[in-house]
């Protein structure tokens, strides 16, 4: 056997073993795939509606209004290359830096957690800003955004509670309610006047030390005070801000008589901000392709993401979306005319 083949018996099984390993290696990146998509005018599991509506005529129409998501690798999984490489070849996918699909030093539970007030907070935005384009009044105020379950507040707390008052002393912002749980140092009750509901309650937390300060195991968040009681039945396992625009439009079309889109599917997302404006989200591609597969003839793109979809082709319509109510305004014209001029990309 001649010392050339030699070196290729050797090198080539090793050369296999070298790129084996590589494929193999861990690397920053993280990526998106397309994630279902829920139909908000539509019905739950338990034949429930999404939207649920206290002491209004609501009208469920014909139409569909689909929030979109994407999915994540997991906290803590880092793509190999051999991952890499197939999911930056699938035109549905996408691969990022790992720090920005999971900023550095999160855990996974505090970063469900956060998407859990997300939520919460985008929800009740949501609610706020289609009840001011029907011309009711909407008062912010400051609520409960999360209560961790080992904390003292557990059970005598609840998310979207409305602060009045702590220690008879009224509430207008976030840092009363910190700053009065903060003087409890002797770990004394702690007095909180809220709204829940319809009933305004007296609740007592005993604090405990963490950290060398008082704490009662709650997130503060932004939350109203409604005219009327206004469900999102969500699945709970659905996190972040991003479907604000598309709830708020459900909204709309729920207390408005007729079809907001014309008895068609149409989808969206964005963040929806207190002054009704739309605000950038991740993974726009995934979730035009998520819109795609699930039949959707028009997609709401929010104006700062406008950049990501210009080299896009796909079978549906992309309108840009700066405002809740601009966003109000296309979609009824398109629902009279499919060929109308609506604003674009």
């Amino acid at each position: 056997m001649s010392q050339r083949l030699i070196a290729v018996c050797i090198a080539g099984p090793l050369a296999l073993i070298l790129g084996g390993i590589a494929l193999s290696v861990p690397l920053p990146y993280a990526s998106y795939s397309p994630g279902p998509t829920f139909d908000i005018l539509g019905k739950d599991a338990d034949e429930a509606e999404f939207v649920q509506v206290d002491g209004q005529k609501v009208y469920y129409d014909e139409g569909q209004i689909r929030f979109t998501t994407v999915i994540a690798t997991s906290n803590g999984d880092r793509l190999t290359l051999g991952d890499a490489l197939a999911r930056w070849l699938d035109p549905d996918k996408a691969v990022v830096p790992y720090d920005v699909v999971h900023p550095p030093e999160q855990s996974a539970e505090a970063e469900q957690a956060e998407g859990a007030i997300q939520m919460t907070t985008s929800q009740d935005v949501a609610k706020a800003i289609a009840l001011e384009e029907l011309g009711h009044d909407v008062r912010a105020a400051v609520q409960v955004a999360a209560v961790n379950a080992e904390g003292p507040a557990y059970d005598k707390l609840q998310v979207r509670d409305i602060f009045k008052e702590v220690d008879g002393v009224p509430v207008t912002k976030s840092q009363d309610v910190v700053d009065a749980v903060k003087k409890h140092a002797d770990l004394s009750n702690v007095e909180f006047r809220i709204l829940r509901g319809k009933d305004e309650l007296t609740v007592r937390v005993k604090p405990e030390e963490l950290e060398g300060s008082p704490r009662v195991g709650i997130s503060l968040g932004l939350g109203y005070e409604f005219p009327f009681g206004i469900q999102l039945r969500v699945d709970p396992t659905v996190g972040g801000p991003s479907a604000g625009l598309m709830f708020s439009l459900a909204i709309y079309d729920t207390l408005t008589p007729g079809s907001l889109t014309g008895g068609a599917t149409i989808a969206g997302t964005g963040e929806l901000l207190p002054d009704g404006s739309v605000g950038p989200i991740g993974g726009i591609a995934q979730k035009i392709a998520g819109a795609e597969d699930a039949g959707a003839e028009l997609f709401l793109v929010p104006e700062a993401n406008c950049p990501d979809v210009k080299d896009l082709d796909p079978d549906l319509r992309l309108v840009k979306a700066t405002t809740m109510h601009e966003s109000r305004l296309a979609l009824e014209k398109w629902a009279d005319d499919r060929d109308a001029e609506l604003p674009t990309c």
